[in-house]
């Protein structure tokens, strides 16, 4: 996991921050919350990804979207900030101490109205979503969550999400030991076997940017 772009030397990124990001403070105050109070923050997404999927959110007109992860809350937050008035994001956190410190930011920016919390597994929550008949009717969906379920999240997401809409997942560089043959742990083998799949998945566009800890963008094809 890696909180900011991978292989950037320290200059180099800072350089890339200063001509690039737009962070609104109130998500600069959620990072700096997490990286003081939160053992594990280092699991907080990057800035740069945060913008960027805020303009993802833009650029597709996205106005229904699923969080599946939702940590200390900022990437639901980017993107609640980044839709239309009436946008919802479908937020899943089955961490209680996580859920009650993200709720306590989304109602700090304004934005509680747009996002509906799931407090309960992941996959029980994307389940009950399509038995509810909300297949095909969500535009984005942001997958972070354990990565051992990376693909039955992606599965659910792709029944979830639209013809044309668009899943983005999280960590698939793995801090680089995707790469690393040498290197064999259950969540390292779970990763590379998920990024193959995709990289076969006749069902969607797909593009693997290496933003972060490697972000992969999928579109479902009509």
């Amino acid at each position: 996991m890696a909180n900011q772009t991978l292989g950037l030397g320290a200059q180099l990124y800072n350089y890339l921050l200063s001509v690039s990001l737009r962070e609104a403070d109130i998500l600069a105050q959620l990072r700096q919350a997490t990286a003081i109070s939160q053992p594990m923050a280092q699991m907080q997404i990057a800035p740069e990804q945060g913008q960027f999927m805020g303009l993802l959110i833009q650029l597709i007109g996205a106005k229904k979207t699923l969080d599946i992860g939702v940590f200390t809350g900022y990437s639901a937050l980017v993107v609640a900030l980044a839709l239309p008035q009436g946008g919802k994001v479908v937020a899943c956190e089955m961490n209680q101490e996580y859920a009650q410190f993200a709720r306590h930011w989304w109602q700090k920016a304004g934005v509680i109205d747009k996002i509906d919390l799931h407090i309960a597994p992941a996959q029980d929550t994307l389940a009950l979503l399509v038995a509810r008949g909300e297949a095909n009717t969500f535009d984005f969906a942001f997958i972070d969550a354990d990565k051992s379920s990376y693909d039955t999240y992606y599965e659910q997401a792709l029944q979830l999400v639209r013809p044309g809409g668009l899943i983005v997942v999280d960590n698939v560089l793995w801090s680089g030991r995707v790469a690393d043959t040498s290197i064999q742990d259950h969540r390292t083998i779970k990763i590379r076997d998920f990024n193959q799949k995709l990289h076969q998945d006749g069902r969607i566009n797909l593009s693997l940017v290496p933003i972060s800890d490697g972000l992969t963008l999928a579109r479902k094809l009509p």
